[in-house]
């Protein structure tokens, strides 16, 4: 065999060898994250809740820790890389798909409008001043490899989001979705959303330019014009090609499929280029075809599916192959959780109830907002991850938020079952 057919053999073997490990990696996350969906839905909580703890449990948290040679086998015997690409690309799709289904007109509704800019404010201020306060003053102690004011800004974002999408959900299963409560709890969330993903932006932007103010400006200006472009250009484009390959009885055409996708990508590449996270891009173009509702529903009906139970587990078990729960191997670290999770839910429950009673409503109306503003679950794993990524954030703290995320998004739904009630609406049944 000549050296050049020997070193193609070669290639080729570690091509095979990278695809079989790929698809062992993937095989075991989709049909482990059905299974933790289905039990989450029999216990009464969101399918995104078992989906999120299996991808912990996936990871050195437990799969590691209780068969250490499977685990190494199964997701260290290959290069990282496939599994974070498709992490990232799954993750593109789903923050367009989350932009499409942001519905602006609740920001503008005027029925209990006071409460909604009280609820949103204070859910937002609140908890953002408590992470900012405890992330300078423990980054030393927690995070001594990351700047003191970047560590800060980070935490003090995952503290102050909403996880809309995972929200929406649970309000659904409890038909709040047309209800007074629901109706302020998802237009809080909206703006807590909107001005937190404008957080993250300018947090990134302002880490990555190392805290120069020229290159913070400029970045941020770039930024502008490229939020401008895409409004005033890109909208009015992709509303045009929408029209000539219009959305018929729920079926998306493949010619706009096409555009679409090739449209996500660019704008990711963009706003990578522009020094912010390619995620943003994806929520970007998203946002500019929120009014297209037909093409909304065909697009989550042919493909949002496929992201939910293909690309969507991908993330959460990348997620979990980053948290090692073992790793809080100390008193003085769990104290450190602990207080994590007390800051946050006081800021996020204690805010929006302070804040719901300000404007008029009752003690459990108020408790009813403040548990639904406290769920975090997806957002703030993709906003940890940003920080994570970007060095502001430890390995511990990292940890810390990932429960922190878990623990505020499964106590909804009990908190719902338990509250709900005392204002006379019905719970739905737990599904068996």
């Amino acid at each position: 065999m000549s050296v050049e057919a020997g070193v193609a053999a070669v290639a080729v073997h570690k091509t095979e060898a990278l695809l079989f490990f790929t698809l062992l990696q993937l095989a075991i996350i989709v049909l482990v994250a059905r299974l933790g969906g289905e039990i989450a839905l029999r216990v009464g909580q969101s399918a995104a809740v078992g989906e999120i703890i299996v991808g912990v449990l996936l990871g050195p948290s437990l799969f590691g820790m209780v068969a250490p040679g499977m685990f190494q086998y199964v997701f260290r015997s290959s290069p990282p890389e496939a599994m974070q690409m498709l992490s990232q690309i799954g993750l593109i799709l789903l923050m367009f798909q989350i932009g499409m289904e942001f519905d602006f007109s609740h920001l503008s509704e005027p029925r209990n409008r006071r409460a909604v800019t009280l609820v949103a404010a204070a859910g937002l201020i609140a908890p953002f001043g408590l992470g900012l306060v405890f992330g300078y003053l423990t980054a030393p102690i927690l995070s001594p490899q990351a700047d003191a004011l970047g560590s800060a800004l980070f935490i003090a974002t995952a503290f102050s989001i909403t996880a809309l999408p995972i929200l929406g959900r649970i309000m659904i299963d409890f038909r709040l979705t047309r209800h007074r409560l629901g109706v302020i709890a998802i237009s809080a969330a909206a703006i807590n959303d909107v001005i937190g993903w404008l957080l993250l932006a300018l947090v990134t932007t302002l880490t990555v330019s190392h805290f120069d103010a020229g290159s913070f400006a400029g970045t941020v200006a770039l930024l502008a014009g490229f939020m401008a472009l895409c409004w005033f250009v890109v909208r009015p484009l992709l509303k045009r090609l929408i029209r000539l390959h219009p959305t018929r009885n729920g079926h998306l055409p493949n010619n706009m499929m096409g555009i679409l996708l090739a449209g996500v990508f660019v704008s990711s590449m963009a706003t990578y280029k522009l020094g912010i996270f390619a995620i943003f891009g994806g929520f970007m173009l998203g946002v500019l075809l929120h009014d297209e509702h037909a093409l909304v529903e065909a697009w989550k009906e042919r493909v949002g599916h496929f992201v939910t139970v293909f690309f969507l587990p991908i993330f959460f078990t990348y997620t979990g192959l980053r948290t090692h729960i073992g790793g809080l191997d100390t008193a003085a670290l769990w104290g450190w959780c602990g207080l994590v999770l007390l800051l946050a839910t006081a800021g996020k429950f204690g805010g929006s109830y302070v804040a719901a009673r300000l404007a008029g409503l009752g003690s459990d109306e108020g408790k009813v907002l403040g548990i639904m503003m406290n769920t975090r679950a997806l957002m703030e794993l993709i906003v940890i991850n940003v920080g994570y990524d970007l060095g502001v954030i430890s390995q511990n703290v990292f940890t810390m938020l990932v429960i922190m995320a878990i623990a505020s998004t499964v106590v909804t739904t009990p908190g719902l079952r338990r509250w709900l009630p005392r204002l006379g609406l019905p719970l739905p049944a737990k599904q068996h």
